[in-house]
């Protein structure tokens, strides 16, 4: 059972994180507005837990201007990818108990 939670990604244990990462997967980029609304979170939790999955370098982010407003956007990285599958990977494993 021990060797189970070896592959979980700390990285992946917030909730919030864990959406973060579920939008991003399934979309090639989504906006800030965007994923507070999906997450229903506040502006500065959201911010947070970007910042955390950047500093990591599971997420890129960009931004541009519409109109005179910025817009800042994100999606997942390659190796966000494949970090994230290997986290739901094992969640699998541990649901049906295997490694």
């Amino acid at each position: 059972m021990k060797d189970l939670l070896n592959n979980f990604n700390k990285a992946f244990e917030n909730r919030v994180r864990l959406g973060i990462m579920s939008v991003l997967v399934v979309n090639d980029q989504v906006d800030f507005n965007r994923l507070k609304a999906l997450l229903n979170v506040t502006d500065g939790n959201l911010a947070s837990h970007l910042k955390a999955l950047e500093k990591e370098k599971y997420i890129l982010m960009s931004k541009e201007f519409i109109g005179r407003k910025p817009n800042t956007k994100y999606r997942v990285s390659g190796s966000g990818k494949k970090a994230f599958e290997a986290h739901i990977n094992a969640l699998e494993n541990l649901i049906k108990g295997t490694q």
